[in-house]
């Protein structure tokens, strides 16, 4: 009698990674809440208080996990929700580019570009092919140059699109090491304390409706405040 090898066993489907629409939500809003005081604490008040500081490293590993979550839904690519995202990160980045060029200067572009950089990845490796694959990591050479958080942030939001798609230990290794790498820029591991907040709220089903575009327009407009409130101040 033949018998299969073990070398040739199907490996055992993967459990899905799920976290509720409304904890999504909330992910997002903590975000945006934490973004907006570690930049009241950077450019208002000269960095005074540095556990702001150190709260604002989780923004840009929790603002990629959501984006990465939602690229990877099946059929997402199918939908257009991939080149949707991208002309919304395009467009509300070039409106955040006066108040941030005022505030920082020309470089490197802001997170909405390092947001539309790593969709851009996803949409060529997700497509496939040589050609992409060349592409993909010709892209992340050159713009991860260019964007904030550079070629860290770029891991850390495939890490992400990675461990959604397939949720593994070895790719959640994988991740929690891109998430690591941001210490780089950072100067320190504070982004890490996203993982286990992105777990808690893969635990609760949390009730917050979703509102798509508040994200994008709350960028460029609570950056304009800030530097109107520096001109005044």
């Amino acid at each position: 009698m033949l018998t299969r090898s073990a070398s040739t066993r199907p490996h055992p489907p993967t459990r899905p990674f799920v976290v509720a629409d409304g904890s999504l939500e909330v992910l997002k809003w903590l975000g945006l809440g934490v973004m907006t005081l570690d930049h009241v604490n950077k450019f208002l008040l000269d960095q005074r208080f540095t556990f702001l500081f150190d709260l604002g490293r989780l923004v840009m590993p929790l603002f990629g996990f959501v984006l990465m979550y939602n690229l990877a839904r099946p059929g997402a690519g199918l939908a257009g929700v991939r080149r949707r995202t991208m002309r919304r990160l395009l467009a509300c980045g070039a409106l955040a580019m006066p108040a941030g060029v005022a505030l920082v200067g020309w470089w490197p572009l802001n997170i909405l570009w390092t947001l539309l950089v790593a969709t851009g990845l996803v949409q060529l490796l997700e497509r496939g092919g040589r050609a992409r694959t060349v592409a993909a990591g010709a892209v992340f050479i050159l713009a991860g140059a260019l964007v904030e958080f550079w070629w860290f942030g770029l891991l850390s939001c495939l890490g992400a699109w990675a461990f959604c798609r397939r949720p593994t230990l070895t790719r959640l290794a994988l991740w929690a090491a891109a998430i690591a790498s941001l210490g780089v820029v950072n100067g320190n591991l504070a982004s890490l304390a996203c993982l286990p907040l992105i777990w808690v709220a893969s635990q609760v089903a949390l009730p917050a409706r979703r509102h798509r575009w508040v994200f994008y327009a709350f960028y460029p407009a609570h950056l304009s405040v800030i530097w109107w409130a520096g001109q005044m101040g």
